[in-house]
């Protein structure tokens, strides 16, 4: 999985930013509720929280695997 995500280009940046995007969306996601839709903000919320942690999980084997192609080039 990580090796097909490599040949997409998508680099472990790319996974950390998406981290800080999914902590700012799940902020964004509770600030801007409604009265009247509490309940739903709040899953909302907690939906992009979660992906947080799945994101960083796998920036870290993305630099690993960067790392390696690097080490194999040199």
């Amino acid at each position: 999985m990580i090796k097909g995500l490599h040949q997409l280009n998508i680099i472990s940046d790319m996974a950390y930013i998406a981290v800080i995007a999914s902590i700012m969306l799940s902020i964004v996601a509770w600030f801007t509720r409604r009265e009247d839709n509490l309940d739903q903000a709040e899953r909302l919320g907690v939906f992009f929280e979660l992906w947080a942690p799945t994101l960083a999980i796998l920036g870290r084997p993305l630099e690993d695997q960067k790392r390696t192609i690097q080490m194999q080039s040199d």
